[in-house]
This record gives structure tokens, C-alpha cells and sequence, in this order.
């Protein structure tokens, strides 16, 4: 009885560390420590993407044939604006400008080149171009408390941000194996990540993530374990509870007769 109780303590107390070591995320962080991030990645613009371009002007009647616009009612009011779409050549067509080279600029690149075409052109004196996403979006899956596609709102956006969105990662997530699929060049390439590993994680090319990216978590021992048929294998929380209730009756059994 004295063996017993003793070793089972432990292996309870061994669980509770090895639990806390898997859901921490960056371990090797400590206080006032830092790490170096990957270079910063805007999101540049594919074929396909759809964005929102307007021209603003003092003289608003000179900057109207400039945007591409709907109005809702015979006022002229409430207008609403409706998106570029890029094409296989990585063309839009802009009102009055014509056809405009986008693919790979970042939202600032192009609002700058639209901004000095039209001074070149001297269409508008005081032009302000304003380039907004608009079906820009990545795919969080796995073990995630909100699995879906999350718009993409600003030039930076992160796997932090995509795991913000999606309600962070379940308990049963594996902290150090997330992945991150990309299409490059017509392939489709993984990134690892390792949320435990702060210097990793940070590092990673992927950590900055692009437009149509899928987020992965993967699902951890215990998690995997419950896909069985009945549940009852080694990695399952069920089979670990059984033994547990039978070393507890063991350890009442054992404790009644030696009493």
C-alpha cells in the first residue's frame, strides 16, 4: 500500500507536466527576452484577387470617371463601390486609364502608381488613391474552436492573427505541428510550426501568411486516440480513466483487506 499510492501520485503529477509542457506556447521565451522575426511579407496581388480601388479629389465631379462605381438611388448618393478583379495576365481595366499591370504590388505600390499616372495624365491635380481588400481570405482547419476562411484586413497578417480569428487553438490542438499550405509557382508547399518554439515560430517564412493560405492544426495523441472505433485504445482519455477507476478500486480492495 505504501508502494502504491506513492507511484500513483506519480504518474498523476508526470500527466499534469506533460500536459502543461504540450499547451504552453512559446516555451523558450523568457522576460524581456526577444527573438527575430521573419522578414515582413506584404500581401501582394495575385490573378484572381479582387480589390477595391477609389480616386478622391477637392474637385469630386473631375475624380468621378476615375472610380468604379454603382449608385443605389436617383440622388446620387450611397454609392457602392464595386471590386477589380485581376486577370490570368495580371491586368485590371481602370476607367479612363485603361488596362493597368497590378499583379505582385502590395496595396501602397499600387495606390502610388495609379497616383502618378493620373498626374502624368493630369487628370486630377490632388489625387488620393485609396486600393482596399476585398475576397482576399486564409482557411483555418483542424483543432481550432472556429474552423472556417477568415478575411484578410491589413498588409501583415500573421498565423497569430488567422489563429485570433479563429478562436485559438482547441486543447486538444497540437501545439507543435501546425501547417501551413501555400501554392507556389502551380505547387502546393508546406510550411511546419512550432508554437512552443518561439524562435521557430517567428522565424518561419510562413509566419507572415499570404492570401488563399490554409492553416492546419493537428489534432494531439488524445485527440487521435478518440477516432477509433470504441475509443479504447491506448491513446484515449476513456482508456486512461478505466485504469485510473481500476487502480482506485485496486488500492480500496488492497487497503480493506489489510485492514
Amino acid at each position: 500500500m505504501k508502494k502504491i499510492i506513492p507511484a500513483l501520485l506519480m504518474l498523476l503529477l508526470m500527466a499534469s507536466c506533460t500536459t502543461q509542457k504540450q499547451v504552453t506556447y512559446f516555451q523558450d521565451l523568457n522576460d524581456g527576452e526577444s527573438v527575430k522575426i521573419a522578414t515582413p511579407q506584404d500581401i501582394r496581388l495575385k490573378a484572381g484577387d479582387q480589390f477595391t480601388i477609389h480616386v478622391n479629389s477637392k474637385d469630386q465631379e473631375l475624380a468621378l470617371p476615375l472610380n468604379l462605381t454603382r449608385l443605389t438611388n436617383n440622388s446620387g448618393s450611397n454609392e457602392t463601390r464595386l471590386a477589380y478583379t485581376v486577370d490570368e495576365r495580371g491586368y485590371i481595366d481602370f476607367p479612363t486609364l485603361g488596362e493597368i499591370y497590378v499583379e505582385g504590388k502590395t496595396r501602397d505600390e499600387l495606390a502610388k502608381h495609379i497616383k502618378k499616372i493620373i498626374l502624368e495624365k493630369k487628370l486630377v491635380l490632388d489625387p488620393v488613391v485609396i486600393v482596399g481588400f476585398y475576397n482576399q481570405q486564409v482557411s483555418v482547419i483542424g483543432e481550432v474552436s472556429k474552423p472556417g476562411k477568415y478575411n484578410i484586413d491589413k498588409d501583415r497578417f500573421t498565423v497569430l492573427d488567422a489563429l485570433s480569428l479563429a478562436g485559438d487553438l482547441t486543447i486538444q490542438g497540437k501545439r507543435e505541428n501546425i501547417t501551413v499550405l501555400r501554392e507556389e509557382y502551380g505547387v502546393q508547399k508546406a510550411y511546419n510550426l512550432n508554437l512552443n518554439d518561439a524562435a521557430q515560430f517567428h522565424a518561419s517564412p510562413a509566419f507572415y501568411l499570404q492570401q488563399n493560405d490554409i492553416v492546419y492544426v493537428e489534432p494531439n495523441a488524445t485527440k487521435a486516440g478518440q477516432s477509433s472505433v470504441n475509443g479504447n485504445t491506448l491513446r484515449s482519455t476513456s482508456f486512461w480513466l478505466s485504469i485510473a477507476s481500476l487502480a482506485l478500486t485496486v488500492v480500496t480492495f488492497v487497503k480493506g483487506f489489510i485492514q
